[in-house]
Order: structure tokens, then C-alpha cells, then sequence
């Protein structure tokens, strides 16, 4: 089901623009709704008003006084992800295992057109869902991860990886680094090609498929093709890579959408010293690995060696910045890099498959990248 004109895919997939940047072109996707600078796209507005924009807004549904972070947690974790839409037009297989190799209980949800059963050399995505570290949930992306694997003819992973604060950093990342390397080990039995295997993940999941494209690398193994960064958060806190700056005049936005955007949007990637950051310090909870670049990959010493990259950011999401630096970043260091912007939208677009065009325009974008390995 989709709730948009195919006409507005269309206008995304034909009516790009090109910002030029230090090392790398930005392809800027059009808002299909609406050309005029500074404005949300109609059904990006409509969808935030709907489901917290306005409620966040209005002074009387504000508690007094905001209780500890443990106390709303079940609340944070509640309201995360979007309901969305399967658009797949073929069936799809879907199978669950479990693996423990990373000392915790991690569930593997694996995605693949019933059509391709006979063909053992597919290509593989290993997906991280987002939600800070400390939420999200593999049942939000997997529509996502669904059209994907029909779009590629892929096998597409779902990682159910371990959440903080019950389980901080470091075990989210070891558990999404052993599932990639479990898969790549095993990948005959999942009729992969072990060499077109790629990572991928949206905001925090972002920051995994970074660190962990960076952890194989140091380590030499596994071998990964391509990682799809995906309005990514990859510096915490108040740290900065040499040349790195945030702004909020970095935003042109309208008079209109001030309230929705500077309100908590654009806020997502403003430095801040990681104790004013409760949500980061449950995944980080001492605060001593922030330079650590498993947890900032802008902080890496080199990001060279490192897979070519499809790097996705979204016009009114505060992440813009570190994410087209990080694409700055891995372009310098030699690495084959495609950056896209998408105008009128803000963070987690891409949970609004069926919603909005560019989450549908997005899953196209990350098919044609596996295919091309």
C-alpha cells in the first residue's frame, strides 16, 4: 500500500540535483510535494503532526518536571519506529536462528525472494535497526528489509541485537560484528556470495554498519563490499574530527516549520558534553569510550581500506552535518563514496515505507548498490 502518487517516486528517481562538496557531489533528491526552500515535504508535516509533532509543542501536555531517564525508558522505547507498509510484489521467505557466539542471545531474521532459491551465489545485506542504542526494534525495518530483498534479489539480515542500558557498548557492536561474521562463515548455507556481502543501518544502526566496516577492517576479517550509512550518528557528545563544525545556520528553514524543527529535529546533532546527554549516557555509561572510534568513526586515525559507501542524509536532520563530513571523510581517505540528501524530510524517514515516496525512492537506492558489487 502505498499512500502517494507513483508520480512522486518518479519525480525522486528523474529530478535530482547536484551540491557540489569538498571531495564529493551531494545528490540532493526534490521534495515531490514542494519546491520551495525550507519547507517540509506536505507528507513528511502531516505525519509529524499527527503522530508528536504537535503534542511535543503544546506547553500543556509537558510534564513539570521530566523524571529520570531509567523511569521513561519503557515510554522511549514505546514510541520509537513508525508503522509502515509492505510493498513487496513477491513472496518472500523468512526465516529466524539465534546465535550466541558473541556471549549474548542474538535473534537473526533473514529475508529472500521465494524466486531465488536456486541461485547459491546471492548477494547479502546485514541490517542494524535504529533507535539510539537503547531501543528500535527489528519488526520496524523489516518491511524495509523485505522490499530490499526483492528489489536486490539479496538475502537481507535483521539483527536483533542487545539494547543498552541492560547491555551497553560494547555489546551491541560485538553482537552485530559477530553476526556479520557468522554470516560470511556460513555463507554457502545461506547461498551468499561471501564476496558481495554489505552492511547497513539507520541513525544508531548507522553507527554500527560504521564501526563495524572499521572493526573488520582493523581486524582483516570479514571481508565487507559496500556499507549503507543511513542518517548515521557517528561522533558523540561534544567530540569533533579536525574541520568538523555544527551550526544551526547550516538549516535554512521556514517560519512555518520553526517550531517543529528547532524544537528537537534539528537538535539530534548539536555537540553537547555527553552528561547533558542522558539517552547516550546508558550506552556509554562511564562516558570514557567517546573517543573511541567503535563509538565516534569520525574519531578513526585513518579511513582508508574501508568498503565503498552509499551515504544517505536527510535535509532537516540535525545528523546532516557529521553525515556528509563522514562521506567528506571516507572520500578523502580514497574510499568510493555515493552521498544523497533528501530535501523536505527529517530523521527516521525511512520508517515511513508506504508514507512517503523517499523511504520507498531509499530502499531503490540501497537495492541498486547491492546489485552493483
Amino acid at each position: 500500500m502505498r499512500k502517494y502518487p507513483l508520480e512522486h517516486l518518479d519525480r525522486l528517481r528523474t529530478g535530482s540535483s547536484v551540491l557540489p562538496g569538498k571531495s564529493i557531489e551531494i545528490i540532493v533528491k526534490p521534495s515531490p510535494g514542494e519546491d520551495r526552500p525550507g519547507y517540509l515535504d506536505p507528507a513528511e508535516f502531516a505525519s509529524l503532526n499527527e503522530h508528536w509533532a504537535g503534542k511535543a509543542n503544546n506547553p500543556e501536555e509537558q510534564p513539570a518536571e521530566m523524571p529520570p531517564i531509567e523511569v521513561m525508558l519503557p515510554a522511549i522505547r514505546e514510541s520509537m519506529g513508525f508503522p509502515n507498509y509492505n510493498l513487496n510484489t513477491v513472496e518472500i521467505h523468512t526465516r529466524y536462528e539465534e546465535l550466541t557466539g558473541s556471549g549474548n542471545q542474538v535473534g537473526l531474521w533473514r529475508h529472500y525472494p521465494r524466486k531465488s532459491n536456486g541461485n547459491a551465489k546471492r548477494p547479502a545485506l546485514v541490517f542494524f535497526h535504529g533507535g539510539g542504542w537503547i531501543g528500535g526494534s527489528v519488526y520496524t525495518v523489516e518491511n524495509i528489509c523485505r522490499l530490499i530483498a526483492e528489489l536486490a534479489d539479496a538475502v537481507v539480515f535483521n539483527v536483533d541485537y542487545s539494547l543498552a542500558p541492560e547491555k551497553p557498548f560494547p555489546h551491541g557492536l560485538n553482537d552485530n560484528f559477530n553476526a556479520v561474521k557468522h554470516i560470511c562463515d556460513h555463507a554457502e548455507a545461506y547461498g551468499i556470495d561471501p564476496e558481495r556481502i554489505a552492511v547497513g543501518g539507520d541513525s544508531a544502526g548507522g553507527n554500527y554498519a560504521a564501526a563495524v566496516a572499521l572493526k573488520a577492517r582493523d581486524e582483516g576479517s570479514p571481508r565487507i563490499a559496500l556499507q549503507v550509512l543511513i542518517y548515521p550518528c557517528v561522533v558523540m557528545g561534544d567530540a569533533a574530527a579536525e574541520g568538523y563544525e555544527w551550526k544551526e545556520e547550516f538549516f535554512d528553514t521556514a517560519p512555518e516549520h520553526e517550531g517543529i524543527l528547532r524544537g528537537g529535529l534539528l537538535a539530534l546533532g548539536k555537540p553537547k558534553k555527553l552528561q547533558d546527554d542522558p539517552v547516550a549516557m546508558l550506552y556509554l555509561p562511564d562516558g570514557k569510550e567517546i573517543d573511541n572510534p567503535y563509538v565516534s568513526p569520525m574519531l578513526a586515525d585513518s579511513h582508508a581500506g574501508l568498503p565503498r559507501a552509499l551515504v544517505v542524509g536527510a535535509e532537516f536532520d540535525g545528523l546532516r552535518v557529521q553525515t556528509e563530513f563522514y562521506a567528506e571523510q571516507l572520500a578523502q581517505a580514497g574510499v568510493e563514496v555515493k552521498c544523497l540528501r533528501y530535501k523536505g524530510m527529517t530523521h527516521a524517514f525511512m520508517d515511513k515505507l508506504g508514507h512517503v515516496a523517499q523511504a520507498e525512492d531509499l530502499c531503490i537506492e540501497i537495492a541498486e548498490a547491492i546489485k552493483a558489487l
